[in-house]
């Protein structure tokens, strides 16, 4: 299941393309939807890559990059 950037609400299991915004203290890349702060390992500030949400908690989510 693909959804686009301009989700409301993240779900599990989903995949969404999402742009780079920033880089964290722990070297992920750090995407936004709406409320939520995505965080993808391996990814660079500037990429756009497609993930899958592996866990929601509160209003982060973890995620892993999918391959095209």
């Amino acid at each position: 299941l693909f959804r686009s950037s301009a989700a409301s609400a993240l779900e599990e299991g989903s995949i969404y393309e999402v742009r780079i915004e920033a880089v964290g203290k722990r070297g992920d890349g750090i995407a936004k939807i709406g409320k939520y702060s995505m965080f993808v390992p391996g990814a660079q500030k500037g990429d756009t890559v497609k993930v899958r949400v592996k866990k929601i908690s509160g209003t982060l989510a973890f995620t892993e990059k999918v391959l095209s």
